[in-house]
């Protein structure tokens, strides 16, 4: 089908032509798949003819406001509730999350304060706990006067690693590093490194 635009029905015996367009979506590497023989490199190729990247939702975080604001009113009026909008505190706290779990997240979150919220105000103490536990500060490292640069170096990587979620890729973009200049200062340093989070 993806070949010709040709296709036969299960237990039928007539070719008809299809006349689509395919698109499909991933989280996985494909790339690495095929080359580990857990994807079909045919497959791969006959779906790889245009190929777009779409950078996870904390590295565009300007959006979020609008985006949580969209769902607000889709949800608002999927539910016949009045329009609502987000406190200065909670649209903050919105902002300053991680999202793991990307824009599905958000939309969960936004739908889970339309169902619980009672007011036309969705605060921060209807956020879910993870969420209203991530504080701005969390981004910031205090330093006392006459640490020594080693442990400066070693703060910097430790805090990055944990706001990244163990992505060393994006850590090292962050600090502004190579990701093997990366992987050689935690092994100098024996830095034990955190857990990533799904």
């Amino acid at each position: 089908m993806l070949q010709e635009g040709e296709f036969e029905r299960v237990g039928g015996g007539q070719t008809l032509k299809g006349d689509v367009r395919i698109i499909a979506a991933t989280n996985l590497d494909l790339e690495a798949a095929v080359a580990a023989g857990r994807f079909r490199k045919d497959l791969f190729y006959r779906l790889n003819v245009i190929h777009l990247t779409i950078p996870p939702l904390r590295e565009w975080a300007e959006d979020i406001p609008l985006l949580a604001l969209y769902f607000l009113d889709k949800f608002c009026l999927e539910n016949d509730r009045p329009a609502m909008g987000f406190t200065p505190n909670a649209m903050l706290a919105l902002k300053n999350y991680d999202w793991p779990g990307n824009i599905r997240e958000l939309q969960n979150v936004v739908e889970r304060a339309v169902a619980l919220t009672t007011g036309n105000m969705v605060h921060l103490e209807d956020l879910p706990d993870d969420i209203r536990r991530h504080h701005p500060e969390d981004d910031k490292i205090v330093l006392p006067v006459g640490v020594t640069m080693e442990e400066i170096e070693r703060l910097a990587i430790i805090q990055t690693l944990k706001k990244t979620h163990g992505d060393k890729e994006l850590a090292a973009r962050l600090l502004g590093i190579g990701l093997a200049t990366l992987y050689r200062r935690l092994k100098e340093m024996e830095v034990k490194e955190p857990a990533p989070t799904t």
